[in-house]
């Protein structure tokens, strides 16, 4: 009976973890969804230079709350229980466990004051006197961003007691106010200027983002007085002891649990040693946004920044979701067990090789479709001026990047679910390697070649390129070691559809005209669309029949598995 009870709280979790997932995706398609159709209708109102610096400006604001608050967040999700929960609040005392995870989450602010100045003062003193002079309100707008990072991380007490909580409706329910009225703030005022003639520069971002961290701010105070009123903790910093020694225990003197008796130590010292990896892990994440704003112009780096965006889109949608599907369930599938029966390393291989396989074939589509039909597309959404401005071509560049960030996305995820920690560590340091030749080709191919933003497209895939290399030879190994195949054979495509692809690319081309010097009616762009998709059709059909075989066994397998959950 008893394993019962025990058993229940548990199941209670994962069920709301698993609600709250499902939410929190449904959120970050809305949001994105949202953010998409506003940005679409702000490129009206925009040049390549003002979307520049106001990428240099989100780098900017995601630095200082990256480095503010991203170990804590981490450290915290780990965090033992303190005790004194319903009983304290019975007795007229106080959540220790819940009140030493908001004085915490007061770190945050304490560390993003002086982030906010430092970084700011290094970004106004690497502008050029060009960029302030043609940027309207450029240093105002700065300051702002200042103080929306500022205004965000006094949210963060709030946001961290709830999602120890698995609050997650409270966490859907603030970002998607923040979203909304970040859009419309930043649209309205970009409107307003235009229609008044007012030079607004980067100013509507600017105060788009203030709105943002004031929805947030709004929403998780509100939620989490309520929370705290409910559980027995305060919303401000309080002051915490040692718990007493408990009856049999040592009544020696201990090292106090609290530093400054405020903050657990323990977590307080797991935040510390993992600021070092936040480190490396942002800048791994932001270094081509850091790479394109020393080496290339603001209207290089707006035209990067289109394009990454639209880009980027699609890998978020699509591969990101079936990234961390694949590093669920190998790591499910995988995971240590005394006897298993039967062995999972030749069905992860099978899944692993089906999975790359589909890759390839979407690849195959992508590379031969998608470098003529995407400057078409921007044409059509972004407006011609932007066609023409060299994000067309940075965007058909990066039809070639997107599969490669498919198929490291996925090796990645299974590296990630059997990699012990000292092969994570080796990871990290050729990750590391990999970034240094990845500022070396850009600086090649931007400042010598002079590529601009299609150079930075290029570098990325260099270093993207060496990541799935490096992964392949860890995970082939890792299979070779319990005698199990896995083949670079078995992933490409038949001869067939490799030629189909080659010949498509090749008519696509030749019968479809690209925006370019002269701009494309939006009757002219539907009407090469349309040559596209006719070349398309085929190609698809040449995919299917000649991978007939393997597209029937895939089909075969996920029924298979549905039907066994079930």
């Amino acid at each position: 009976m008893a394993s019962k009870n025990a058993e229940k709280p548990s199941s209670d979790g994962s069920a709301r973890a698993v609600r709250g997932a499902s939410l929190l995706i449904l959120l970050q398609v809305g949001s994105r969804a949202i953010t998409f159709i506003a940005n679409q209708l702000l490129l009206r109102f925009l040049t390549a230079q003002l979307l520049g610096v106001a990428t240099q400006l989100e780098v900017y604001y995601l630095s200082v709350i990256f480095f503010a608050r991203e170990s804590l967040r981490v450290a915290i999700q780990r965090q033992d229980d303190l005790g004194g929960g319903d009983a304290s609040k019975k007795n007229g005392g106080t959540n220790k466990s819940a009140q030493a995870v908001v004085n915490l989450g007061y770190l945050s602010t304490a560390l993003g004051i002086p982030l906010a100045l430092l970084f700011g003062r290094l970004y106004l003193g690497s502008l050029g006197e060009s960029t302030l002079a043609s940027t309207p309100y450029l240093v105002f707008s700065l300051y702002i961003y200042a103080l929306a990072a500022v205004l965000e991380l006094v949210s963060e007490p709030a946001f961290v007691v709830m999602q120890t909580r698995l609050q997650f409706g409270t966490r859907a329910a603030a970002e998607g106010v923040a979203t909304f009225a970040r859009c419309t703030v930043t649209l309205g005022t970009a409107v307003w200027g235009a229609h008044r003639g007012f030079e607004a520069g980067v100013l509507p971002f600017a105060l788009g983002q203030l709105s943002y961290g004031i929805g947030l701010l709004l929403v998780y105070t509100w939620q989490g007085a309520g929370l705290a009123r409910a559980e027995g903790f305060s919303l401000f910093p309080t002051r915490l002891t040692a718990a007493p020694p408990k009856k049999g225990e040592s009544t020696a003197p201990k090292k106090p649990d609290f530093a400054l008796s405020y903050f657990y130590r323990p977590t307080l010292q797991l935040a510390s040693s993992m600021m070092a990896q936040s480190i490396v892990k942002h800048v791994l994440t932001q270094g081509d946004t850091f790479l394109v704003s020393i080496l290339s112009t603001p209207t290089a780096q707006g035209v990067y920044a289109l394009a990454n965006n639209y880009g980027g889109l699609a890998a978020r949608l699509l591969f990101q979701p079936i990234e961390e599907s694949s590093r669920s369930y190998f790591s499910r599938l995988l995971a240590p067990a005394p006897s298993p029966s039967p062995p999972p390393h030749p069905l992860a291989a099978t899944s692993l090789t089906s999975l790359l396989k589909l890759y390839t074939l979407l690849s195959l589509l992508i590379t031969a479709l998608g470098p003529t039909a995407a400057p078409l597309l921007l044409s059509l959404v972004a407006g011609p001026r932007w066609a023409s401005s060299g994000a067309g071509a940075t965007l058909a560049v990066y039809m070639w990047y997107l599969p490669l960030l498919a198929f490291n996305g996925v090796l990645e995820a299974f590296v990630a679910s059997v990699a012990t920690e000292a092969e994570v560590h080796r990871q990290s340091a050729w990750m590391g390697a990999f970034s240094l030749g990845f500022a070396g080709a850009g600086y090649v191919f931007l400042r010598v070649l002079d590529w601009g933003a299609e150079g930075l497209v290029v570098a990325n895939g260099i270093n993207m390129a060496c990541r799935i290399v490096w992964c392949w030879v860890f995970i082939a190994g890792y299979f070779r070691a319990r005698a199990v195949g896995f083949g670079i054979g078995e992933v490409l495509p038949r001869p067939v559809g490799l030629g189909a692809a080659a010949v498509a690319a090749a008519v696509v081309k030749r019968i479809t005209l690209v925006p370019g010097g002269t701009p494309l009616g939006v009757r002219q762009v539907i009407g090469e669309l349309f040559k596209v998709a006719a070349v398309a059709l085929p190609l698809l059909g040449v995919l299917i029949l000649s991978e007939r075989q393997f597209l029937r066994d895939s089909y075969q397998a996920l029924k298979g598995r549905r039907q066994k959950a079930t």
